[in-house]
């Protein structure tokens, strides 16, 4: 049964913390970020998201291991220092802070992503650049605020609750998406694909 589908948004964000929850990669994570973020005012404004989000409400309504498939954890940021320099020094600190949970992490600030990715148009803030993301269910970003998760979902949650990937098409090529969707429904096969 695809809980959380069709629900109000309150009600679906408890069951979406539900079902992070049996993540317990992804809740150490939060937690170190939670508290990195205090004493970081170049980290204030973050989000862990993407694949690791959407891959763990797969494997929850796959029965799969809360970890199953996911490559690495998504952790974006936005600050307006673009400087390779800068986002190297938060990403050392934050590799050595999540060293002992064991997962691979991929950090970015948000800012500087059009510089190294062409095609890239600069974004304004991290949420504007997760909405630019592959796919809705994709386009998804938590953090912990005092300890309770906070959900950044402009698409909303219906489309991760039904497994259903549907293509966002902001500078992401149709042949992209239709790649990374068919990769993903080989490891999740209850995942329907939407025409682009």
């Amino acid at each position: 049964m695809l809980v959380g589908l069709n629900k109000s948004l309150d009600e679906q964000e408890k069951v979406f913390a539900y079902i992070l929850e049996t993540n317990e990669k992804l809740m150490a994570i939060l937690k170190v970020l939670e508290k990195y973020a205090k004493d970081k005012n170049e980290f204030k404004n973050y989000y862990v998201g993407a694949g690791c989000i959407n891959q763990t409400v797969f494997n929850y309504y796959h029965n799969n291991d809360s970890c199953y498939g996911i490559k690495d954890y998504d952790i974006v940021y936005f600050d307006s220092d673009t400087s390779y320099e800068a986002e190297d020094v938060i990403i050392k600190e934050i590799e050595a802070l999540v060293k002992d949970i064991s997962v691979k992490v991929d950090i970015k600030n948000q800012a500087r992503v059009h510089l190294w990715c062409s095609g890239k148009s600069p974004a304004n803030s991290v949420e504007e650049a997760i909405s630019r993301w592959s796919s809705t269910v994709t386009c998804i970003g938590v953090r912990l605020e005092k300890g309770k998760l906070k959900v950044f979902a402009p698409y909303g949650l219906n489309d991760v609750f039904a497994m259903v990937i549907r293509p966002v098409k902001f500078e992401f090529s149709k042949e992209s998406y239709y790649e990374r969707a068919k990769r993903w429904q080989k490891k999740w096969p209850k995942l329907e694909i939407k025409e682009w």
